[in-house]
């Protein structure tokens, strides 16, 4: 009796010890999130490269042209018909044209041109196609029923064609260039903006301004214009590159900047008769263009990730 007593009393003790059991750990879980983690670090710095070097890009263009007069080496209308078709030297670091133009010194007057039709126009642009956004947006009625018809019409029509058809009926002239692409592009900063003041109008802060009987005007400029701001800054940002592809296109096809003035796109159609003995009078031009617009695409998305209050990731 004893001895089962004691056997059954050891039973009772070893069921009531607890027993170690073999976890197996999530390694899985774990390198994933690792990875996960790692490939965000990347990306993180792969886009602070990627805007930093916009950022040179966009601000050494703009120096270089803002500052041709007193920068380049040579004047850039200047014929020298000893030096005709020379390739990049010490002397003239890209090289001259046909009529021995210093290619350096035409490409930042040039682009002072280009980017002096750029902003004016995205300026003119934001202004005309803000305006008619936000009263279409706020006032509705007749008026954001015409406003948009007219939009559509233009989005119907492609840009290039339309600015081709616009200079061809007014000249080609600098001012006519700025207007031309000025009413190509004021519906796209309509049509956003419109959508912005719509969303705008039913939040309470304009409830609020409106039942203390605050006038239209107050409520526009003073509750509605600031709050699409951001969208506006992100939409010029993008329209630059867009205009100065535009000013080129026309340009190139002779309906831009006329002799001898020089453009990017007139420098590009000026080279093509030499592309095999003479590359660098059409190619330098191209890659300034390309890296301009480019680097003006990489600020433009920057923004709006770093405006939009959307965006969960902000860098």
């Amino acid at each position: 009796m004893q001895s089962s007593t004691r056997e059954s009393a050891l039973v009772d003790q070893t069921e009531e010890r607890p027993r170690h059991v073999d976890v197996p750990v999530a390694t899985g879980v774990t390198d994933t999130s690792v990875a996960v983690k790692a490939g965000q670090r990347s990306t993180f710095w792969l886009k602070k490269l990627q805007v930093g070097f916009a950022l040179c890009v966009v601000l050494v263009v703009i120096v270089a042209c803002a500052l041709s007069d007193v920068l380049a080496p040579y004047d850039p209308i200047a014929i020298s018909l000893g030096a005709t078709l020379q390739p990049p030297s010490a002397e003239h670091w890209l090289g001259t044209d046909q009529l021995g133009r210093d290619i350096l010194s035409r490409i930042m007057k040039g682009g002072q041109v280009s980017l002096l039709v750029a902003f004016t126009a995205v300026f003119l642009a934001g202004v005309i196609g803000g305006l008619v956004g936000v009263i279409a947006g706020y006032v509705g009625g007749v008026f954001d029923a015409v406003a948009m018809r007219l939009a559509d019409v233009q989005f119907a029509l492609p840009a290039v064609i339309l600015a081709l058809v616009l200079v061809g009926a007014v000249g080609s002239s600098l001012f006519n260039l700025v207007i031309v692409l000025s009413l190509a592009n004021w519906a796209r900063f309509a049509r956003v903006l419109r959508s912005e003041t719509l969303s705008l109008r039913e939040r309470g802060f304009v409830e609020l301004a409106k039942l203390s009987d605050a006038s239209t005007t107050r409520i526009v400029l003073r509750h509605i214009l600031p709050n699409v701001m951001s969208t506006f800054i992100v939409l010029a940002t993008l329209d630059i590159g867009i205009i100065i592809i535009l000013e080129a296109t026309l340009s190139f096809l002779g309906l831009g900047v006329q002799p001898p003035y020089p453009s990017w796109g007139t420098m590009i159609a000026d080279g093509r008769a030499f592309l095999e003995q003479a590359w660098w009078i059409s190619i330098f031009p191209g890659v300034v263009l390309i890296l301009t617009v480019l680097s003006g695409n990489i600020l433009g998305d920057a923004a709006r990730d770093r405006l939009s209050p959307t965006l969960s990731t902000k860098w």
